[in-house]
């Protein structure tokens, strides 16, 4: 046979351009394929997984390293998915390591990228063995495994990778990643009768001899309850139900093992709850609207359509009949969420329809979880997820036949990923995900994105909508508090008017629920000296800290950097320290004054850290357990509730004063989101808003719910702006711990923006928060008119950021670049 030489060229896992050449042992030939991850050493020392891309017979002109081990039999990453992380890496400007690094379950990266273990092969002969390697395996031999950095230290040697490789190769040691990987299937034991004593007779003659003796006692007793929870042997139990059971003895079960009188064997198990279905999907009737608007998707010759339907206009049955259609054709579908608690109550009504056909995949599942999906998500057969719901690194998943691509509430900001690289939009890779499959795109929501819209008007989307509530329920009656005038007159306590208070106790009386939505967590926004308005800042960040209550200190909600509340201020040496400003923390407190019966409960960062947490609170705030839900937009989003008849918004203000183009589009949508919470189910519900400028166009369409002011508005200053739709935008940061460095690059990089695209470069500014853990930051950007080369751009982008790098003085600062910033 003739000997072939391949070359793999490998993805790795990091911030560096292109793939990296490796030579395959000839060992392997016949094993490697695209899309295996393989074991590579990648500089001196450190060991990596890294995903074939290409396998092919050109020698590079230098000598290379080789493939120290294949970690999968069957490939974990397919073309189209490959095609799809470069496309991302070329459109948002990074590199394809940094989409690997994102995409991949951490389950399917090494457990540890640099430890070594004896060979399980190796005989213990050391005569052929030189001096070095004997001091490794004699350290080896105490301990169960070493670190390649253990091993530099024994040996001396700065470059020991060649030595671990020669011993590799002959097979003295070995890399724990192939004896231990991160992923392991979950397995348990099971018991069954053995085949002889499914006889009775044989079944009697066993009974009669166990009994002859007092020292069996134990074993009968195991051996009859296996019998009463198996059927008298018909079916398998599994060891741990009969090992839990606290009147029998674990090491009697284990003698009947032993006697072969039950068979145990190992069963892999799922990690993932198992649900059947209860529930018909025929048995969703869509009303008129409904079945227009689904008509009009299935029917459009747009591959991406925009569902526009107010809340509760019921547009998750029309997904459910669009996945129903997608499943009888053979394809799979995927369906995005902006926000892992929404996921809680949509799973549980997609179950009801499809049982478990359903997958859900999130950053809250834990490492194991999350592998499992990946894998089922692969999977052809029946045990394959055929509907995958998640935020948005559910994008990532290898589908094998995608046929439908549905994302609820896009207009939402939280599917744009900020940090790190790739800066990645949820719902445009969607789109382009789908394209890639050749499936449809529907895009929800009850208040779309200014672009979306004018997609859908301009006839690049097909276009579906619905006015009406299902059902025939009112829209709530949307009420505002001129707070300033509130003030004047005495009435206003703590944070609260008194019109909302009364709202909220008629709510109570009537032992109905109310939603408060304020979009700041924690108690107090800062602290404040009254004599010398000393605020205490961050020392990391250029921000003031914020207290919270229930650890009694001031916290950072950039870093993470806290600090006891001071008795006095350090300036003045005052003693009197007053809040300003107030979180959901402060109302939360704040409410249990005025209605100290009523069940209060809170929704942000802070209280649903835990795992399931939100679930926890979703599910009580469902099932009337809660009277009162203080959150932060986490409550804003597309939740469900029947017996919520009042929503407050506590401080509009923040949100239509913010500084950026987007504000009053996102303060619209934020506004009417939460609105849609009240009054789903029966009367019509009520939605107070709180503010100081009543008058403010947003809150006026908000209050009428009339998106096509707040579109018609927003699109002619957009228009003359130069925003989008009609601009494409890209934001460069430029990063540094000092600050002067951080002025000389940007300026210079910025004059040299300007040489290639004259006025369409903005900036450098520093933003709103222009140091963010030590590191100081400044912005330009660059506009580009719909319809422009903006590839060539971007190539000339970055080659002018590359070029700047070279320059010893600016080697470490770090340029990002955000396309379509959120």
């Amino acid at each position: 046979m003739e000997r072939r030489t391949y070359f793999v060229d490998v993805l790795l896992p990091l911030h560096l351009p292109g793939t990296y050449t490796y030579r395959v042992p000839f060992e392997y030939n016949d094993a490697i394929r695209v899309g295996q991850r393989v074991v590579v050493q990648f500089g001196s020392k450190r060991l990596y997984a890294a995903l074939v891309r290409h396998i092919h017979e050109n020698a590079p002109s230098y000598t290379t390293k080789y493939v120290l081990s294949i970690l999968d039999i069957e490939p974990i990453v397919g073309e189209r998915q490959f095609k799809f992380w470069e496309w991302m890496a070329a459109y948002y400007m990074c590199y394809p390591g940094d989409v690997m690094a994102i995409a991949i379950p951490s389950a399917f990266r090494l457990s540890s990228e640099s430890y070594i273990v004896v060979h399980p092969d190796f005989a213990g002969e050391y005569s052929d063995l030189g001096e070095d390697e004997i001091k490794i395996l004699d350290v080896l031999s105490r301990k169960e495994r070493l670190e390649i950095s253990d091993v530099a230290e024994i040996t001396g040697y700065q470059k020991i990778m060649p030595l671990v490789k020669s011993m590799i190769e002959r097979h003295i040691i070995l890399m724990d990643e192939e004896l231990k990987q991160r992923y392991t299937p979950r397995r348990s034991t099971w018991l069954a009768l053995d085949e002889k004593y499914k006889d009775e007779a044989e079944l009697k003659l066993l009974f009669d001899s166990l009994e002859k003796k007092s020292s069996n006692q134990k074993q009968l007793l195991a051996l009859m309850r296996f019998l009463q929870l198996s059927n008298f042997g018909a079916s398998e139990v599994k060891k741990k139900v009969l090992a839990d059971d606290r009147d029998l003895s674990p090491s009697a079960i284990d003698t009947l093992v032993k006697k072969e009188i039950l068979t145990a064997y190992q069963k892999t198990e799922s990690r993932l709850e198992a649900v059947v279905s209860t529930t018909d999907v025929n048995s969703v009737t869509l009303n008129e609207e409904q079945q227009k608007a689904f008509d009009a998707i299935v029917t459009s010759d747009k591959p991406v359509s925009l569902l526009y339907g107010v809340t509760s206009s019921g547009k998750t049955e029309v997904y459910i009949r669009l996945m129903d259609r997608a499943l009888k054709e053979g394809k799979q579908v995927l369906f995005l969420l902006p926000e892992i608690a929404l996921t809680a109550q949509i799973i549980n009504r997609l179950r009801k329809f499809f049982g478990n056909a359903v997958g859900i995949y999130h950053s809250r599942f834990n490492t194991q979880e999350r592998a499992e999906v990946w894998q089922r998500t692969m999977d052809t057969t029946d045990n394959g997820f055929k509907i995958l719901v998640g935020a948005r690194s559910a994008l990532f998943l290898p589908f094998h036949n995608l046929g439908l691509v549905i994302v609820d509430e896009e207009h939402d900001s939280s599917y744009k990923q900020n940090d790190p690289a790739p800066r990645y939009n949820g719902r445009d890779s969607a789109i382009y995900l789908a394209h890639s499959w050749n499936a449809r795109a529907v895009l929800g929501s009850a208040t779309p994105s200014v672009e979306s819209y004018f997609n859908a008007q301009s006839g690049k989307y097909g276009f579906a909508e619905m006015t009406h509530r299902y059902g025939g329920i009112q829209m709530p009656e949307v009420l505002c508090v001129d707070m300033k005038s509130a003030q004047r007159k005495k009435e206003v306590q703590m944070n609260f008017s008194h019109f909302l208070l009364g709202y909220i106790k008629e709510a109570l009386a009537n032992k109905e629920q109310v939603i408060l939505f304020q979009n700041r967590r924690g108690f107090s926004l800062r602290l404040e000296c009254d004599v010398c308005q000393w605020i205490p800042q961050c020392k990391h960040c250029d921000v003031s800290l914020v207290y919270h209550k229930s650890t009694n200190s001031l916290r950072c909600h950039y870093c993470g950097y806290s600090i006891p509340v001071p008795s006095e201020c350090p300036a003045c040496h005052s003693t009197t320290l007053k809040m300003r400003g107030f979180g959901t923390e402060r109302i939360e407190d704040d409410l249990a004054i005025f209605f100290p019966e009523a069940r209060i409960a809170r929704m942000d960062l802070d209280s649903t850290s835990q795992k399931k947490r939100y679930i926890e609170i979703l599910n009580d705030f469902d099932d009337h357990k809660i009277d009162i839900l203080v959150g932060t937009q986490m409550v804003t989003k597309g939740l469900d509730f029947d017996n919520v008849s009042v929503v407050g918004i506590l401080s509009a203000d923040n949100l239509i004063s913010f500084p950026d183009f987007r504000a009053y589009e996102r303060s619209f949508q934020q506004m009417t989101q939460v609105s849609g919470r009240a009054g789903r189910r029966g009367k019509q519900g009520k939605v107070i808003i709180q503010t100081y400028q009543p008058y403010h166009q947003a809150i006026r369409d908000a209050m009428n719910n009339d998106y096509a002011s707040m579109y018609n508005s927003q699109i002619v200053e957009r228009r003359v702006f130069k925003y989008p739709p009609f601009y494409k935008l890209i934001v460069i940061t430029v990063r540094h711990q000092n600050m002067e460095l951080v002025n000389q690059a940007s300026a210079l990089y910025a004059a040299r923006l300007r040489e290639q695209f004259a006025d369409r470069v903005m900036g450098p500014e520093y933003p709103n928060v222009a140091r963010i853990r030590n590191q100081y930051l400044k912005r330009i950007m660059v506009r580009f008119a719909v319809g422009e080369a903006i590839g060539e751009g971007k190539r000339i982008m970055l080659g002018l950021a590359d070029e700047l790098l070279k320059d010893k003085a600016f080697a470490r600062v770090q340029f990002l670049f955000d396309v379509d910033p959120q």
